[in-house]
């Protein structure tokens, strides 16, 4: 599969994917699409040095800090397209999410949770998933939901939201 595609055509392809971080590893149950024509995207107002990587190559991590608190994990697409990752349904390596997000704390749903939960921070923005410690491994999705995207005050109506059935999502549709 290619990346380098709208976000719109890519959200729903990653449903289902294997993220593995690290030792860690989830499978992608909720994303969100963001592309340079959307005034809710970091890539609206064109390149800056903090969206860099949306503007770069496809198939590379975009991650960048929300509220000044928690880290979250986007995958480049087309130039200035990038996907959310909101949430994973946990594989392996759960005992170390456990201990990274605390005993007894919802592990990956929420885009903070799961950055906090596989240990990703500002040096993977820009890397490439690829390597074996940083990649994706692409499942067909099945059938999938469609909503509106969680947290954004600009373009929140737009259905830009994708996900799985299941108990993982980071809220219902």
């Amino acid at each position: 599969m290619t990346f380098d595609c709208p976000a719109a055509d890519l959200a729903p392809r990653l449903l289902g994917a294997t993220l593995i971080v690290r030792g860690c590893a989830g499978r992608i149950v909720e994303t969100e699409a963001y592309a340079p024509d959307d005034p809710a995207s970091h890539s609206f107002p064109g390149p800056t040095m903090r969206n860099a990587a949306m503007f770069g190559p496809a198939g590379h991590a975009y991650v960048y800090r929300i509220y000044g608190l928690h880290w979250c994990l986007n995958v480049v697409g087309a130039p200035g397209h990038a996907v959310l990752i909101r949430a994973l349904e946990p594989l392996d390596g759960i005992a170390t999410m456990q201990t990274r997000r605390g005993p007894g704390r919802p592990l990956c749903k929420g885009p903070g949770m799961l950055a906090q939960a596989l240990g990703i921070d500002g040096a993977d923005d820009g890397r490439a998933f690829g390597t074996p410690d940083f990649r994706l491994d692409l499942n067909p999705p099945g059938d999938w939901l469609t909503g509106t995207r969680i947290g954004i005050t600009k373009a929140a109506d737009w259905p830009m939201r994708f996900g799985l059935p299941g108990p993982w999502l980071s809220r219902a549709f």
